[in-house]
């Protein structure tokens, strides 16, 4: 049996907690799994996991053997990294979330030139708008905007970008443009329901507030974009959201001389965890890419 892999294995499997999840992320068969499991206890002559129905926890010999493992693994792959040297590239599979809209625009378009970098290097781009469990989905970096919910990541400033309320022209037309703040509760306004609607605004020291009303909620910003073009109203997004649209002319900033806190967009990765060189290296081929491409509105 080979060790490298016996020690993947049980790491996987106590990360996510169950032989079927951990068999998804390493493409291998559940059987395989267990199998490979039940081959490192008869090696070490001792039980790693506890099976039960709510799922599998480590004793506390596989405790101390997760936490080897989990070390020797990492220093295995970043003492192979620096052996090649940084012109062979990154190998293995890399796993990335990110919001669905954003990685769309901005992220999968500049992953051919990440992979031709690293010709060794696979990538799985798991795409969900919610804060998902890193750690249990075997995600190596997350890239997420705005406020961190959870103060305990390990995460990584890497680009402000610009937030805006938009319209498409053809709406503008119909309803009128507004002016102040004040003017955007006698508007339809699109709501993204994992923020809040009220809405901040300076200018000059001057800070406006406004609640809006919208007959019209959706819970990602794919439905955001969707129901805007479709010139059902005005909403609040970051101009990463809109970046075509606005050099098309077919979506417009309104209330340009009002401005709106700016969006962060971190890299985020598991806790409890060293980072990989492969989430390193992405982290900073995004920040590059990024980096003053759609700089906060003035």
């Amino acid at each position: 049996m080979d060790r490298y892999q016996a020690m993947q294995t049980l790491v996987r499997v106590v990360e996510t907690g169950s032989f079927s999840a951990a068999a998804r992320q390493l493409n291998v068969g559940q059987p395989a799994v267990s199998k490979t499991i039940a081959q490192l206890e008869g090696r070490l002559q001792v039980s790693l996991l506890i099976r039960s129905t709510h799922g599998l926890t480590p004793t506390e010999a596989g405790q101390r053997f997760y936490e080897r493992a989990k070390a020797a693994i990492q220093e295995a792959d970043e003492a192979e990294l620096d052996a090649r040297g940084a012109g062979a590239g990154l190998t293995g599979c890399l796993r990335v979330s990110a919001a669905t809209t954003f990685a769309r625009l901005h992220i999968i378009p500049l992953l051919p030139r990440f992979l031709e970098e690293n010709p060794g290097l696979e990538i799985d781009v798991i795409l969900d708008d919610r804060v998902i469990d890193l750690v249990s989905e075997g995600i190596d970096i997350s890239l997420r905007m705005g406020a961190l919910p959870d103060s305990s990541a390990v995460a990584r400033r890497l680009v402000a970008g610009g937030r805006s309320v938009f319209a498409t022209p053809r709406y503008l037309a119909r309803a009128g443009e507004p002016l102040v703040p004040a003017d955007l509760a006698g508007h339809e306004t699109i709501i993204y329901s994992q923020l809040s609607n009220t809405w901040s605004f300076t200018r000059e020291g001057t800070v406006a507030s406004v609640t809006v009303r919208g007959r019209v909620r959706v819970s990602a910003a794919e439905g955001l974009r969707a129901a805007v073009l479709a010139d059902m109203g005005l909403t609040i997004g970051s101009d990463w959201m809109f970046v075509p649209e606005l050099e098309s002319g077919e979506v417009r900033r309104v209330l340009a001389d009002w401005a709106l806190p700016p969006i962060d967009l971190w890299a985020v990765f598991p806790a409890g965890r060293m980072v990989s060189a492969k989430a390193r290296q992405f982290a900073s081929f995004v920040e590059a890419a990024m980096a003053g491409r759609y700089s906060p509105q003035a």
